[in-house]
């Protein structure tokens, strides 16, 4: 008889005392622990989570979605979690969707399950621009032959060996997109399931042009590390071309009129300049993560 994984719901919230009962009561019925990580609140989260049987974190000050996340993580793999829920306490989630999310996972045998609003199933009250920005991410943050629809949901259910293989540094929103990128570079797999998102009076909307610019700074910078030659060094060759350009302009009017283009000659060393640093930045990257990823398979 095959024993039953033991599951973990883990809960990130901030200020969710209008909400954060009903997303433990509901996700109770369908996990074996609850995890709550309060992440600096000011309001009576923590109490009311602790009434109702939850384990609860407390971050002394808000240190954002990812940092929650890590503390969450960490504590599930203490408990020896053979399978972690994670949904958002305000409630756009809907937990009684949890089960979907598992069979998905155990029917499979996937890492990572994604709770999805944009494939056939799923749905989501936000506006249009939302799911064209979520695109645009999800374009950055492919990393894999499994494409992604909704790479920024927090819906999601993880394996222990999930768990165990990441290795994961972002305080922000951008851990959503650093943990598809490194599921792709672990070979992890990765699968999606219908969802339905809510928004509502108690949902607390994260100011969406913070939200994009975090997410988009870090994808940009695990895009950076991991692709060094194609980031910084196509630029680079670029910038050496058109310092060429700009010097054979000054060397052709130079042998004409004998007169030096001083401004297009400024513009030459600059662009000179900028091109061989970042040429020079990709290579010692490029060194520097073959070296990291060779000692790592040993």
């Amino acid at each position: 008889m095959t024993e039953k994984p033991f599951v973990v719901a883990c809960i990130p919230a901030f200020n969710e005392e209008d909400s954060i009962a009903k997303v433990i009561l509901q996700a109770r019925k369908y996990v074996d622990r609850v995890i709550v990580c309060d992440d600096g609140s000011e309001d009576f989260t923590d109490e009311i989570a602790e009434s109702l049987g939850a384990f609860v974190i407390k971050h002394e000050r808000n240190m954002g979605y990812g940092a929650s996340l890590l503390s969450l993580f960490k504590e599930a793999q203490k408990m020896s979690a053979d399978h972690v829920i994670t949904l958002d306490g305000d409630g756009q989630h809907d937990a009684r969707e949890i089960p979907i999310l598992l069979d998905r996972m155990n029917g499979g045998d996937f890492d990572i399950v994604i709770g999805s609003r944009f494939v056939d199933g799923g749905g989501s009250e936000g506006p249009g621009w939302r799911r064209w920005g979520i695109g645009l991410i999800n374009r950055l943050a492919q990393n894999g032959s499994v494409k992604i629809s909704d790479s920024q949901s927090g819906f999601r259910a993880y394996s222990r060996r999930a768990l165990d293989s990441l290795s994961l540094t972002e305080d922000g929103m951008g851990i959503s997109t650093e943990i598809l990128l490194k599921a792709g570079d672990l070979g992890l797999k990765v699968a999606e399931v219908p969802i339905h998102v809510k928004y509502n009076g108690n949902s607390h909307p994260r100011n969406p042009l913070r939200h994009g610019f975090d997410v988009a700074l870090s994808t940009l910078k695990h895009l950076s590390i991991r692709h060094p030659l194609t980031f910084y060094g196509l630029p680079g060759v670029a910038s050496i071309l058109l310092s060429l350009a700009f010097w054979v302009l000054v060397l052709e009017e130079y042998s004409k009129t004998q007169a030096l283009l001083t401004n297009v000659a400024l513009l030459a060393i600059g662009t000179m300049l900028v091109g061989l640093m970042l040429v020079t930045t990709a290579i010692i990257l490029w060194v520097m993560t073959t070296l990291i990823t060779e000692q790592a398979k040993r």
